[in-house]
């Protein structure tokens, strides 16, 4: 597998721009959450960014994902339209869902995107299904579950192991392990390892560190190109830091001032800009300017769905029985 340092200038410019439009869009959600503005619950991905563009950079139109209750960097991982998701995300008309979903529900078949879920674990299921369809109708497309730490735990998680690999299905199961189950330690909570888990099942299965998008998006890359060849299933564990609360709102007691500071040193954003910046593949000037034109776009986003006009009566039975 080639190194990751070896992408294109193109493609390391655009894993840059998806991780700091995540980062941007869920700093604007934030700052508005606290605002009172944005119903519903909230939990952001900040910080986590490397994992979801790390792996969905080597998916296509052909593949899906299956997300989480944290899923609004999935979503833009995938390619899922930010302006949309803005307005999803205040329950707006014109939002991805029309508004009935909000932050823990945004989906997008058109992108791949199965959705956000809610139900904590329930995405690992959803992607057995996606792969048996793409294995069933040849169609050379991958399925990943994105879950947590506490997910892992859920019995149908593990038993999507076994029904993948007996099945010999193209999945790819991706932990992400923030280090906490709402407020649980993953280092208290799961037995044993998720690598060992994986491979309890016969899955090939590997460590990743989540502030690395290099070490991402190569652990990732096997994965998916095993997937396609029909190789069957992996597992990626990845390390990662959550810099908001479980959710907005969290008083987050349960983590010490200096674990925090520890987790922001760990930027992944700022280590993936600091590593193409010394490699001379890419000019700091050229990551500033895609800076301000994200934060650009997010502002405008944003008050493009704070006024946008929201779901009425007439709305509410839409979209609620599938019509053959």
């Amino acid at each position: 597998m080639a190194s990751g340092l070896q992408l294109s200038r193109d493609e390391l410019v655009n894993a840059y721009r998806r991780m700091r439009t995540i980062r941007e869009f869920e700093d604007a959600v934030h700052a508005e959450f606290a605002a009172g503005s944005i119903p519903g619950f909230v939990h952001l991905y900040a910080g986590e960014e490397a994992s979801g563009v790390g792996v969905c950079m080597h998916l296509d139109q052909r593949d899906t994902i299956a997300s989480t209750h944290r899923g609004h960097g999935h979503c833009i991982a995938k390619g899922v339209e930010v302006g949309p998701m803005m307005h999803e995300v205040f329950g707006r008309k014109e939002g991805l869902c029309g508004g009935k979903g909000g932050s823990m529900h945004i989906a997008d078949l058109s992108k791949g995107m199965l959705g956000a879920n809610g139900i904590v674990g329930a995405g690992a299921p959803l992607v057995c299904g996606a792969a048996l369809t793409a294995k069933t109708l040849k169609t050379g497309g991958v399925a990943v579950c994105f879950y947590g730490d506490g997910a892992s735990n859920q019995g149908a998680v593990l038993e999507s192991y076994n029904l993948a690999k007996i099945w010999n299905l193209p999945v790819v199961f991706v932990a992400e392990d923030n280090g906490y189950a709402e407020t649980t330690a993953s280092s208290w909570s799961v037995g044993g390892s998720q690598v060992g888990r994986g491979e309890g099942f016969g899955i090939p299965s590997r460590e990743v560190d989540g502030s690395d998008f290099f070490d991402v998006y190569e652990a990732a890359g096997e994965a998916i190109e095993r997937a396609r060849s029909g190789g069957g299933p992996s597992l990626l564990h990845v390390r990662l830091n959550r810099f908001y609360g479980h959710f907005e709102g969290d008083a987050g007691t349960y983590r010490l001032p200096e674990e925090l500071e520890a987790a922001r040193s760990r930027d992944p954003i700022m280590l993936f800009r600091q590593r193409v910046v010394e490699a001379s593949l890419i000019p700091a000037d050229e990551l500033d300017a895609a800076d301000r034109e994200i934060v650009a776009d997010i502002r405008r986003y944003l008050e493009a769905a704070k006024s946008a006009p929201m779901p009425t009566e007439a709305d509410l039975m839409t979209d609620v029985y599938v019509a053959y």
